[in-house]
Parts: C-alpha cells; sequence; structure tokens
C-alpha cells in the first residue's frame, strides 16, 4: 500500500517536528558538558547556561502575545538563540577569567567576583551591544522575503536577540559579581594559559607582513573558489520527492514508486485558463484549452494533463457509443452542454459559471528545473498563441506555491545580503570609527559567504526558503567573531604595543573565547543532521560551517588585513 497526499506530508512532518524536543535536549546536553570543559567551574557553567536558557524561554513567552507560535520551519530558532547567547555569555565569561590574579593550588585566598565582572562588563558592552545589534538586524532584513513563514521566523528570531541583551549583556555579568573563585581555580586557569600559551604565539605569526601575505593569498584563491562554484547553486529544489523529508522517507518512496508506475504523480501545477461566463460551452474557447493542454503535454517533465476539454472529449465519445471518431470537441452549442453537463465543480476543472477552468499539469518531480521549464513554456504559449477571451494564469496546487516561492526567494537573495552587509559596515564604523577597521571585520565574512554557496552546490542544496535565512543569519552571528577579535586587538594597541604583540595577546583573551565558542556552537547545531527532517539537518550543516568557518575568518583573516592596512 502506497499512500500520498496533502495530508500525509503534514502528518509526516509533524511526526518529524516531535523529535526536536530530543535533539535540543541532546543539544543542550551536550553544550553544557563543553561550556563546563571551557570554564572549569560548575558555577561559571550553571550561570551561563541559566542566562542563555533564560533568553529562549522568553523569546518563547513573548511569541503567543504577539499572536505567533512554532511550527516546522522556525522550531530550530530557538536552537540558534541558545546558540548565540552561549556565543556572548562565553565572552563574558572569558572576560572575567583572563582579569582574574593568578592564584596558589593550595592558597586559601578567596577572590570576589565584583570587581572583575565589573571590568568584563565595561570592556564588552560596547563591542557586545554593536554584534547583538548586527544579529538582530540580520534577522530583521529577512523580513523583505515576502513569505509569511519566513517573516514569522525573522519575528522569533529577532524577539530572541533582544532578550540576550537583558539576559547576557545585563544579568550575567550581575550574577557573576555574586560569585567567588578560589585560589586553586585561579591556578588551574594559569596553568590552562601556559599550556595555550605556545600555540597562541604561533597563531600569531599571521600579524607579521610575510605570513599575512600567504593568508591574504589563500582567502583570494579561497573566495575565487567560492564565487566559481557558488555560481552553481539552483533556486529550489534539486531532488525529486517531498523536500522537507529525506529521500529515503517512507512519504517519498511511495510517492516515487506511484510517480513511476502511474500517469499521475505528487506534484501538480494548475494553471488557470480565464474566459467569460459559460466559456466551457464556447467551441473556440474549449478548442485553445484543449490546444494548451496537448502543447504542455509535451513538455519534458510532464506526465500528464488534465483539463476540462480533454474530459469533453471523452465524454462526447462515450455518449456516441465509445467510439473514438467521435472523441472532439463538439462544434454545436448543444452538443457541448451534453459533454460538460455531468462535470461537478468539485472536479476542481472549473467554477460555477464556467468563466475559470483550470488545466492541471501532473510533473514527474518538483526540481527546480522541471518547475522553470514548465512555467516558460506556459509564458511561451501566452505570448506566441494568444488566443482572444482566453487568459491563461500562473500558477495553483503545490508546484504553483513553489514557483511563486522559488521566484520571491530568487529576488531576494542579492538584496538581503547587500542589506546585512550595509547594516554590519554601518556598525562597524559607529562602533571603531575607522573605514580600514571596518574593511578587516567584513572581508572576511564576504569570503565567508561566498563559501557557503559554493558548500551549498557542493551538497546539492538549494536555495529555498528554509536556506537564504541561514545564509544572511550566517552572516550576522559571524560578525560577532570579527567584532570580538577586533575589539581586544584595538584596546592591546591603544596601549602601545605593536600589531603581532596585540594580537597574541588578544588571542589568549578573546581569541580563545573565540575559538571555543565556534567549536561549542558547531558541534551543538550538528545535532541536528541526525533530524527526520530534511531542511533541518540543511540547515544544521549550514549552520556548523557558518559558525566555523567565520571563526578561522576572524583569527586568520581578520589579523592578515590588520597587518597591511594598520601598519604603523
Amino acid at each position: 500500500m502506497h499512500i500520498i497526499g496533502f495530508a500525509k506530508v503534514v502528518g509526516d512532518i509533524h511526526a518529524g517536528a516531535a523529535s526536536v524536543g530530543l535533539l535540543f535536549l541532546a543539544a543542550l546536553v551536550l553544550t553544557t558538558v563543553l561550556v563546563y570543559l571551557y570554564t572549569q567551574s560548575l558555577a561559571l557553567t550553571a550561570v551561563t547556561m541559566l542566562c542563555s536558557l533564560m533568553a529562549v524561554v522568553w523569546q518563547l513567552g513573548l511569541l503567543p502575545l504577539l499572536g505567533y507560535g512554532i511550527d516546522p520551519m522556525s522550531v530550530l530558532v530557538p536552537f540558534l538563540v541558545l546558540a548565540i547567547a552561549v556565543s556572548h555569555a562565553m565572552q563574558m565569561i572569558g572576560t572575567l577569567s583572563t582579569g582574574l590574579p593568578p592564584g596558589a593550588p593550595v592558597s586559601r585566598t578567596v577572590l570576589s567576583g565584583a570587581a572583575p565582572a565589573r571590568a568584563a562588563f565595561r570592556r564588552l558592552l560596547l563591542p557586545g551591544g554593536a554584534a547583538l545589534a548586527s544579529d538582530t538586524i540580520g534577522f530583521l532584513t529577512i523580513l523583505f522575503i515576502g513569505i509569511g513563514i519566513v517573516r514569522e521566523m525573522a519575528i522569533t528570531a529577532s524577539l530572541g536577540a533582544a532578550a540576550i541583551v537583558l539576559t547576557n549583556l545585563v544579568l550575567l555579568p550581575v550574577l557573576l559579581s555574586y560569585l567567588s573563585f578560589g585560589g586553586a581555580y585561579r591556578a588551574k586557569l594559569a596553568r590552562r594559559r601556559e599550556l595555550l600559551a605556545p600555540l597562541w604565539a604561533f597563531a600569531a605569526r599571521i600579524a607579521h607582513p610575510r605570513p599575512a601575505l600567504v593568508a591574504l593569498a589563500v582567502g583570494g584563491l579561497l573566495a575565487l573558489f567560492g564565487l566559481w562554484k557558488g555560481s552553481d547553486i539552483r533556486v529550489g529544489d534539486l531532488h525529486a520527492g517531498v523536500p522537507e523529508l529525506h529521500a529515503d522517507s517512507i512519504y517519498n518512496r511511495d510517492a516515487s514508486t506511484i510517480a513511476e508506475r502511474f500517469s499521475i504523480g505528487v506534484d501538480i501545477l494548475s494553471v488557470f485558463a480565464v474566459t467569460r461566463k459559460d466559456g466551457c460551452i464556447d467551441h473556440a474557447t474549449m478548442a485553445d484549452i484543449d490546444r494548451f493542454a496537448w502543447t504542455m503535454r509535451n513538455v519534458p517533465g510532464v506526465q500528464s494533463v488534465l483539463s476540462l476539454a480533454g474530459l469533453a472529449r471523452t465524454i462526447n465519445a462515450g455518449w456516441n457509443e465509445g467510439s473514438l471518431k467521435w472523441r472532439e470537441l463538439p462544434r454545436n452549442r448543444h452538443m457541448m452542454v451534453q459533454a460538460v453537463a455531468y462535470v461537478p465543480t468539485d472536479s476542481g476543472l472549473l467554477n460555477r459559471d464556467c468563466s475559470v477552468m483550470p488545466v492541471l499539469i501532473f510533473t514527474a518531480d518538483h526540481k527546480a528545473e522541471t518547475i522553470t521549464r514548465i512555467t516558460r513554456a506556459v509564458e511561451d504559449y501566452r505570448a506566441r498563441h494568444a488566443v482572444a477571451g482566453v487568459e491563461y494564469l500562473l500558477a495553483g496546487h503545490n508546484l504553483g506555491v513553489m514557483a511563486a516561492t522559488n521566484a520571491a526567494v530568487r529576488a531576494a537573495q542579492f538584496p538581503i545580503l547587500l542589506q546585512v552587509f550595509l547594516a554590519i559596515i554601518v556598525l562597524c564604523l559607529l562602533t571603531f570609527r575607522s573605514l580600514r577597521a571596518t574593511f578587516c571585520i567584513v572581508l572576511p565574512l564576504g569570503v565567508v559567504s561566498l563559501l557557503s554557496y559554493a558548500l551549498m552546490a557542493f551538497l546539492e542544496i538549494g536555495l529555498k526558503v528554509n536556506t537564504l535565512p541561514v545564509v544572511a543569519l550566517g552572516v550576522g552571528i559571524g560578525v560577532d567573531y570579527g567584532i570580538y577579535i577586533f575589539n581586544g586587538l584595538r584596546q592591546f594597541l591603544d596601549r602601545g604595543q605593536t600589531l603581532a604583540q596585540g594580537f597574541r595577546n588578544t588571542l589568549e583573551t578573546t581569541g580563545a573565547s573565540v575559538v571555543f565558542t565556534a567549536l561549542i556552537l558547531a558541534l551543538g547545531v550538528a545535532t541536528w543532521g541526525f533530524s527526520a527532517l530534511k531542511f533541518q539537518a540543511d540547515m544544521g550543516i549550514l549552520l556548523a560551517f557558518l559558525f566555523l568557518v567565520n571563526m578561522l575568518g576572524a583569527i586568520l583573516l581578520l589579523p592578515a588585513l590588520a597587518a597591511w592596512l594598520l601598519r604603523r
């Protein structure tokens, strides 16, 4: 038994979405363990996760107040908010830890966290506020996509970012001020800094002009590769089957079997033939609809076409003993009435007064190229064979929605990225008041964006409603790393240190938090790859890639650019 249909799709998606709770729990446990490995303190881990989870709870609580909810498309946004909250909390924890003086393992001296918490708050207020503002703007730009479900996702994510400002930028340092740190804990942090010092010293070499030139050359080659490979990306679905489910899901296997064995499929595009009242008993009108259906039937990718005109021909033959000679549209108006009189309006082939007659086109799949080929064939027919009194309008059913969605995504992909980058540039200029500093922060983001398109093309992930926001969100989140790194570097440069010295000290303080944060977040979102819903798995892969590569861009490309642009 093979079952297809909208109700079955919704049921399978709902069943897959139910497993998200387990993924959230797994990501939460994994993140908590990794945060503890970084902080080496149960108290710091508890405070970090408490504030981060509080942002998620506030976000979920605000949604019903505004009339919104959580659907399978936006169910992963709380994951994303948790990841961003943990990212900013880790920066606060890292800054506080570096401000603690070394202690002795056997010392009983307890140091209050009030002064280090105040120092961390003062140091991170400006860059943290700028980073969260960039996150929020990255979310809000998605509102320009003319698709309701994407706009809800943007609003949901923006509420989470606003909550993080209060929970992690304001509440977290207040809670940290009530903690105390013994000598043994401070000695443990000092030993870890000593162990990592050779690694940071080696990485800081990239801030010298010659190694920086090599890094810039590699970055340029990666950008060219991303531009070349990213040009292969396609808007829409690249595989057969329902895109929300995996290819080996029961529904997609059933749909494939039905499409192979029968002349109908699960994918339908309806074209609306709009004419005057009682057009279904006019021979000229019906003949044109019949020609249109025949033209569509010969388009590659079309399995069959169902129209009132074709059905009228069959009924007319039935009224004449089934003779194939009579399988034609009758020219006599009364005979035409006889041919269409028994076709009900709930068949979907006509409306009550016969002024609209949909033509149902069953396709082999819903790949982007198939949809484009058919819609272009419809537009070509309208342009070449237009008949007075009949107008063909696109489009209905699931392929009609996909065609409209693909058009909206295609129109929005470049404006959204442009708006995100313009907003980030303005924020960086306001924060650092330097065009060269802004260039150092933004250029690595551009390289990562090109590489993300290349990854999507390589993995055959189409640019769709669920993947387009990820690229924009990745830019908004990735700039956090650059802002924190450059803010730390600038503070050391203002003290008179050389660029190489300043970057080494930045790596020992802010850089360590950035690296560990990226690893923690990438591992956390990687759990999405086990989701029963394909679009959630795709989002997990893309976000994990963006977290890691944005971190590498901030650690490697940013200082390389600074070595040449900020030379004294």
